[in-house]
C-alpha cells in the first residue's frame, strides 16, 4: 500500500532523512572532574580530538564512540514534567557534557556536526539513562529519561568550544562500495 504522502518513492523518505537544515546552539557545557562528583558548568572548554573535554575525569579510548556525550534542551522541560516538577531540571543533574537547543538530535545520529568554528563531532548512538538517574532525579528518574537521554559521539576534530555556539549539521559522507 502506497502512504499517500510519499508515494511508493523509498528515495523521497531518504531525501527527507538527510535533510536538516535548520541550526542548533551550544546552550551549557559541563564536565567531571571527579567520578560521582556534580558536574561543573563551564563557558567554554578545549575539546580534545579523538579522546575527550579536557578536565573530564573520563578518558575514553582513541577511537571510542562515547567520548563526548548530549542531551537536548528542551528535553529538560519534558523531564521535569514526568518528574512533576514545574521548573526543568538543571543541566548537570542529567550528568551529560553538552546541552543542545533547537535540533532534533535523535535525526543526527550517525551524522556528523560541527559546533563553533572548529570542533566536529559524529554522532554515534543513543546515551541510554543509568540507575544513577534514580539517585540524581528521585524516584522515577531513570523512566523520565528514558526517550530523553540523549546521545553519545566521536570527537573527529577537537577545538574550542563556547556556550552559544552554532551547532551545523554537516552534509552526509557517501558510503564507500566494498571493493571500491
Amino acid at each position: 500500500m502506497a502512504f499517500p504522502f510519499f508515494g511508493d518513492d523509498k528515495s523521497k523518505i531518504a531525501q527527507m532523512l538527510a535533510t536538516l537544515p535548520q541550526q542548533g546552539r551550544v546552550e551549557w557545557i559541563g564536565i567531571r572532574p571527579v567520578r560521582r562528583e556534580p558536574l561543573v558548568s563551564l563557558p567554554e572548554v578545549a575539546v580534545l580530538t579523538d579522546r575527550h573535554l579536557a578536565g573530564d575525569h573520563a578518558r575514553p579510548k582513541p577511537g571510542g564512540k562515547r567520548q563526548v556525550t548530549l542531551v537536548q534542551h528542551e528535553h529538560l522541560a519534558a523531564v521535569a514534567g514526568y518528574l512533576g516538577l514545574t521548573e526543568p531540571v538543571a543541566p548537570g543533574r542529567l550528568r551529560r557534557n553538552l546541552v543542545v537547543s533547537g535540533l532534533n538530535l535523535l535525526a543526527l545520529k550517525n551524522r556528523r556536526v560541527q559546533l563553533g568554528d572548529e570542533v566536529i563531532l559524529e554522532i554515534t548512538g543513543e546515551c541510554h539513562p543509568c540507575s544513577r538517574m534514580e539517585e540524581e532525579l528521585g524516584p522515577g528518574g531513570y523512566n523520565a529519561m528514558r526517550g530523553h537521554g540523549g546521545l553519545t559521539a566521536h570527537i573527529v576534530r577537537g577545538g574550542v568550544l563556547r556556550v552559544g555556539d552554532v551547532v551545523r549539521v554537516l552534509a552526509a559522507v557517501p558510503a564507500v562500495p566494498a571493493g571500491a
